[in-house]
């Protein structure tokens, strides 16, 4: 079932467009001004956004900007009573669908709508079948966004990539991505996990080995450097090169040479080198289990993907597409809101991973179709996000209440409507609630656009 938003001060109107469009079998989601149009809409939910101009505090062509903004795949339908050419032709250039003078009769709206999203089905599937290797890269916050504009600007730069970024965050599918986006897409694409070999078995893993070299080594073996001739090798883990190897990687990466392990010929190699790490390299150079000049070398170009506790924007459309991915064939499980507002608030220290089996976990445990709260006595996260409520002994009723009201302000991005929405309480309540506890003023938090 598709989803719209509609946002329109005039409450008949609203009601209006509402009650036909439900009859029409959408979902539908009302706000009555602009500002809280943009604390309910939900990138990947609302395949549509139909809202006025001219609204008390954020108009109508704010709520457009902020919703291209968040997501390309939203399409947008501004109504005016005043409107002009030189209006029209603004909204159409700053990204609007369609731009219809009211009153508006429900069957030219509908007719509107159909184009809209017929243009709008045509854009998304050229994007997926131009990008998808983007899947399940899913994701659609401004910080996510950027990490994934900036691989591909690297994908065309054949240069080295240091990719660094916690564990589960997509490091290896991002990798992948440039390599499909590059010149080399025709060539292979081979992985190394750096952590996975002691240091005997990591050399001759990397750079092959000689017939002889060892015993056992019956026959002469080509390494991950040679599979990798024309295309693209990630060196996953690399911060976890043992320090004697590290000389013989750098000589390979400055001079796309090496020898085999028990051979005088050198093996001249094209390649572009992606590295991945978990840890900051540069903090593994300082405590001198991490050679610089392999650092530098590796360093070209930089990305650095956000762990999911700073893009919680993102987790309801990775849960949806989770769900949608390991469901059992010929059942249709969705997660309830109430589920979703709990995963949006938790902390996923194993970030997308994490996520990713937990949503695994409930749909293939479930036995409705909804799958509510209740399915957190299958496996919720063991540990409590760290400032969450911890319910024992000797901690008081407000110290509660106060810890919960940051946590949820925190993972809203200070999104004080967001919040309300979660915690089950009025807006005013929160506002109440932010001057009685001293909490910051929304302006503070990271992604704060309110």
């Amino acid at each position: 079932m598709r989803r719209l938003l509609i946002a329109d001060d005039d409450a008949g109107m609203r009601a209006a467009l509402e009650a036909r469009f439900a009859r029409r079998g959408w979902g539908v989601d009302v706000a009555v001004n602009g500002t809280e149009a943009l604390a309910k809409f939900r990138p990947g939910l609302h395949a549509l956004v139909i809202t006025d101009v001219r609204m008390p505090g954020c108009d109508g062509f704010e709520v457009m900007h902020e919703v291209r903004k968040s997501s390309q795949r939203t399409a947008v339908i501004l109504l005016t009573a005043y409107g002009c050419v030189q209006d029209a032709v603004e909204a159409m250039r700053s990204g609007a669908c369609d731009y219809l003078m009211k009153p508006v009769s429900f069957e030219k709206l509908e007719v509107a709508v159909e184009q809209v999203l017929r243009r709008a089905d045509a854009t998304n599937e050229a994007i997926t079948d131009r990008d998808r290797e983007l899947q399940p890269l899913v994701g659609e916050s401004r910080a996510w966004q950027q990490a994934l504009a900036r691989a591909r600007r690297a994908a065309l730069a054949d240069a080295d990539v240091l990719i660094e970024a916690e564990s589960g965050t997509g490091k290896e599918l991002v990798a992948r991505l440039i390599h499909r986006l590059s010149m080399r897409k025709a060539g292979p694409f081979v992985a190394v996990n750096c952590a996975a070999f002691p240091e005997a078995l990591l050399e001759t893993e990397l750079f092959g080995h000689a017939r002889g070299a060892f015993t056992g080594a019956v026959s002469a073996r080509p390494g991950k450097f040679e599979q990798a001739n024309g295309g693209t090798l990630l060196l996953d883990e690399v911060g976890e090169m043992p320090m004697a190897l590290q000389p013989k990687l750098l000589r390979a990466l400055q001079e796309r040479e090496f020898d085999r392990l028990g051979s005088n010929q050198t093996v001249r190699v094209d390649i572009r080198v992606i590295a991945t790490t978990n840890r900051p390299l540069l903090t593994a150079v300082s405590e001198g289990c991490f050679r610089p000049d392999l650092y530098y070398r590796l360093n070209v170009i930089p990305i650095s993907l956000p762990p999911l506790r700073d893009r919680p924007s993102d987790v309801r459309e990775l849960a949806l597409h989770f769900v949608q991915r390991y469901k059992i064939p010929g059942t249709s499980p969705r997660l309830s809101e109430a589920l979703l507002g709990w995963l949006e608030v938790q902390p996923w220290p194993g970030n997308v991973r994490e996520l990713a089996n937990f949503v695994r976990r409930v749909v293939a445990l479930s036995r409705g179709e909804e799958i509510d709260l209740d399915a957190l006595e299958q496996g919720a996260p063991s540990t409590p996000p760290p400032g969450a409520p911890e319910c024992r002994p000797g901690v008081s009723l407000e110290e509660m209440e106060r810890r919960l009201f940051t946590m949820t302000l925190d993972a809203t991005g200070g999104n004080r409507a967001r919040a309300a929405e979660l915690l089950g309480v009025s807006l005013r309540t929160v506002r109440n609630k932010v001057r009685e506890f001293g909490l910051p003023p929304r302006s503070s938090y990271r992604g704060s656009n309110l």
